[in-house]
């Protein structure tokens, strides 16, 4: 269980958490922009850009399903039982909830 204390320090790495993966987010998204045939300067530079968008595409995946996390954790941030590990039901210590908010797991269960 969280003090009142590690909760407002949890409450702002969160935040700077969001604030971080909704930028990634957008730059992912315009890194995945169709890539157009007339900025090609031959086959092999307009396949290196198909590569690059896909790279983009599963970075994107990831970073919004990161974004569900954290806002999921965020909706929690008032639970009693934040700070607990779903699994095991042991404290999960402080560095590690603030490491990876959107984990509700300790590092033992995680693996």
């Amino acid at each position: 269980m969280l003090s009142p204390g590690q909760r407002q320090e949890l409450a702002e790495a969160l935040v700077a958490e969001l604030d971080k993966t909704r930028s990634a987010i957008t730059a992912y998204e315009e890194m995945t922009a169709p890539v157009s045939p007339e900025n090609a300067i031959g086959r092999v530079s307009r396949m290196d850009a198909i590569q690059n968008k896909s790279v983009a595409e599963a970075a994107l995946r990831q970073a919004r399903s990161k974004l569900d996390a954290l806002e999921t954790m965020e909706k929690r941030l008032d639970d009693p039982e934040l700070g607990i590990c779903v699994k095991c039901k042991q404290p999960i210590p402080l560095k590690r909830v603030i490491l990876m908010p959107q984990s509700p797991y300790c590092v033992h269960c995680a693996s």
